[in-house]
């Protein structure tokens, strides 16, 4: 019991510091229960309160329905697998982006996401839905605890992480690796 108090705690904590919706676990289910209030920046964004970040419009998709991206969307378990293990295998560059429709955060960075995977043609954007039923085990073993997540690929291995919305950041982390 006090240790699922503590992990809440910290995934709280974190999420709060990050500006992310934390994504909490309970211990004796297999489902996600998220928070009744949403995340400050969720809130600050729906009252446009922060009318000093560039406008982006929602009806921007990241699907490759909507026209051409490098985005591919990771739609199981199995698929997220045998994609991870390709791109160990092959030693390839690639991005792994976990999101979620009904997060602030996410709708906000994902139209930046599909600029840089058009950007850097050469590294892979993998697009992963975390309320897919079919990719919960997944999101335990690499302990997403939070959205907007994303996991960076350099030669097959992970060098890099980035939990929440930071544009900036993300633009740092993808020009010193894939330039």
């Amino acid at each position: 019991m006090a240790r699922n108090w503590l992990f809440r705690s910290l995934t709280l904590r974190h999420a709060i510091k990050n500006r992310v919706r934390p994504i909490l676990f309970h211990a004796h289910h297999r489902f996600l229960s998220l928070p009744s209030k949403p995340s400050l920046f969720a809130t600050a964004i729906a009252s446009s309160q922060l009318s000093f970040l560039p406008s982006f419009h929602h009806s921007r998709s990241l699907s490759s329905a909507a026209g051409p991206s490098d985005v591919v969307l990771v739609n199981s378990e199995e698929e997220f697998n045998k994609i991870l293990t390709k791109v160990r295998d092959d030693s390839s560059h690639a991005i792994f982006y976990f999101t979620a429709v009904w997060c602030g955060p996410c709708r906000f960075i994902t139209p930046i996401v599909g600029e840089l995977s058009k950007k850097y043609p050469h590294v892979t954007t993998y697009k992963i839905d975390i309320d897919q039923e079919a990719i919960q085990g997944t999101l335990g073993k690499l302990q997403i605890t939070s959205v907007p997540t994303l996991h960076f690929f350099q030669n097959g291995k992970k060098v890099d992480e980035l939990i929440g919305a930071d544009v900036t950041r993300l633009n740092n982390i993808t020009e010193k690796l894939f330039k």
